[in-house]
């Protein structure tokens, strides 16, 4: 874990920087002080052979001389040797206990030089000594100067064990040593610091970076130097304002984007490149849980119907934008897929699904109104043709005849003025246009005024017409001629539709919310498929109730709903095959 930290990737890389400098100075200090004490001891051995000759020469009394040397060869640790003409030797200093034989000056092809006078020897080697163990030699360092260059054949040798360099290199060597030891022990609580002071904002730097990522986007990094770590906290701090607005923004558009997808009245189906449901707004999910309520399967909420499903491996092996139409649960939706791209390739699709159900209907409807006005124009337009032709050509010879054929047409004109006149009522209505006279109006009187107005119809289709109050009387604000219009066309079907012997009722429920009008018969009913379309235009349940001669427009009870909507009411049927109708309208009281 030191490994994966900064500090301990600075805390190496600065330890290995020093310790490669302290080893290269090291090796390098350690060569120069060995070479330093050897030069050293050289350079004092040859002084102190320079001293004893000088002694030894510049005195008359050898004893006093001899004893001079010694004790300058005791204080500075030498051993001194002092040859004459080859034959004579003397060695003096007792601080060194090594004691080299005459053998070794004299027979030493390299000390021997000595002897002539003219050259000065300083030599480094193992030679064996009298004190030794028998078979081993000892390192020595050698200086040896002649004393007297006339006379050839003397000489003065000092010669020191080399143990003592050694000594005194080693000692130097532990100081190196030690140097470099405290030398690393300082790095290492230098780099430590330096590095804890280099982390220490970088540390704090990734404490932020972490809240930031958690979303605590008002973390700020106090800015402590002003150095390059300094310019990263202001650079960061700035980032983490921009990533803030950033964010922000795009949270307001996916707000704005999720608000408008929930209020479109399409659906919306986002998909990925494998198919999945990515995002969808509610009516997409009402369309994918009709489907699979169809279907008989759970919905999961990932896959699509099996439809929409091959529409989309179409739109992505094509590239090109595909559309289809799905009946699901009696409705009808239209499904439009287009290609999302990412750069040269197709990363997914957005689909559209609209709910046509009502435009097909609308559409359905158009088409039957307009077959509708033309089957009911064009049949009294035939026989105004026909009874005119017969006039013109003198077919009705007797005046009776042509009286009747004058009746005939004449009631004909009335039937187109009374569809025409309806078509603009209800075309008034559904475009807002109507307008209501409000009167107060006595329910009673008006209902049994209504009811004795269809009484001799009914007598003569052999019906009994029956008026029924149910409470006491009250007054009704509403436009009077209006709700006598649906009143008439409701009675007007009811006596239409009831067979010989049958009964019709005008039933008259006074509220305190208002009046309802129920107008019941025992005529043949109305099939239960029919009930959901008896009050749209031109729609005529004749299957089973429409007597053979007398079908209405089928405009009444569509004009009806509209008068009584009108009025803030509410107008309804209910009905079963072979038992009798009964429509009831509900008209609300209001004030004055």
């Amino acid at each position: 874990m030191l490994w994966r930290s900064v500090v301990g990737k600075l805390w190496f890389t600065i330890l290995l920087l020093v310790s490669v400098v302290l080893s290269i100075l090291m090796v390098m200090l350690l060569q120069f002080f060995e070479r330093f004490h050897i030069n050293e001891a050289e350079s004092q051995l040859f002084n102190h052979a320079n001293m004893i000759a000088t002694i030894y020469e510049d005195y008359e009394d050898p004893d006093f001389a001899r004893s001079m040397i010694s004790e300058y060869s005791n204080a500075f640790e030498t051993k001194v040797v002092i040859i004459e003409d080859q034959s004579q030797y003397w060695n003096t200093g007792h601080s060194s206990p090594i004691n080299l034989p005459l053998e070794t000056f004299l027979e030493h092809p390299l000390l021997s030089r000595v002897f002539t006078g003219q050259q000065t020897v300083v030599m480094e080697g193992d030679f064996p000594s009298l004190d030794g163990v028998e078979g081993m030699d000892t390192g020595m360092m050698i200086v040896g100067i002649p004393l007297d260059e006339s006379e050839p054949g003397s000489a003065v040798f000092l010669y020191q064990p080399l143990s003592a360099i050694e000594e005194t290199s080693a000692e130097t060597k532990r100081i190196v040593y030690l140097s470099a030891a405290i030398a690393i022990v300082l790095t290492t609580v230098f780099a430590f610091f330096l590095s804890t002071r280099i982390t220490a904002p970088l540390r704090k730097m990734r404490q932020v970076a972490l809240e930031v990522a958690q979303g605590k986007f008002q973390t700020k990094i106090p800015i402590l130097t002003h150095d390059e770590i300094g310019q990263l906290a202001i650079a960061f701090n700035r980032m983490r304002r921009e990533l803030n607005r950033s964010i922000t923004a795009l949270n307001q558009e996916k707000e704005q984007l999720s608000r408008i997808l929930s209020s479109m009245a399409d659906g919306v189906i986002t998909l990925d490149r494998k198919g999945q449901i990515v995002v969808t707004n509610p009516p997409a999910e009402r369309f994918i849980q009709a489907w699979y309520y169809e279907q008989g399967m759970n919905h999961k909420g990932e896959e699509l119907p099996e439809t929409v499903q091959h529409l989309f491996q179409q739109v992505v092996a094509l590239e090109k934008e595909q559309a289809t139409e799905v009946d699901v649960q009696g409705r009808s939706w239209a499904v439009l897929i287009t290609p999302l791209y990412d750069h040269s390739f197709v990363r997914g699709a957005v689909a559209v699904v609209r709910d046509m159900t009502e435009e097909r209907r609308h559409d359905k409807l158009r088409k039957d109104f307009i077959a509708n006005v033309s089957h009911e124009l064009r049949t009294p337009i035939s026989m105004l043709q026909g009874y005119s032709e017969a006039i013109i050509d003198d077919i009705a010879g007797s005046d009776e005849e042509k009286k009747e054929i004058a009746q005939i047409i004449y009631e004909e004109s009335l039937r187109m003025g009374r569809l025409v006149n309806e078509l603009l009522d209800i075309a008034r209505m559904e475009a807002g246009h109507i307008e209501l006279s409000y009167e107060e109006i006595q329910v009673k009187e008006f209902s049994e005024r209504i009811a004795r107005k269809f009484q001799g119809l009914a007598r003569e289709q052999g019906i009994q017409l029956q008026f029924i109050m149910e409470g006491e009387d009250t007054v009704l604000l509403a436009d009077p001629d209006r709700v006598e219009q649906v009143l008439t066309n409701l009675l007007h079907n009811a006596i239409r539709h009831t067979g010989e012997n049958g009964t019709v009722r005008l039933r008259v429920h006074p509220t305190p919310s208002g009046v309802r009008f129920d107008v019941e018969d025992t005529g043949s009913g109305i099939p239960e498929e029919d009930l959901p379309y008896v009050f749209e235009r031109f729609y005529k349940a004749d299957k089973a109730r429409t007597r053979a001669k007398k079908s209405g427009t089928g405009l009444g009870l569509a004009i009806a709903k509209n008068i009584v909507d009108a009025h803030d009411g509410e107008i309804s049927v209910h009905s079963k095959e072979n038992d009798g109708t009964t429509f009831t309208c509900f008209f609300p009281k209001r004030e004055a």
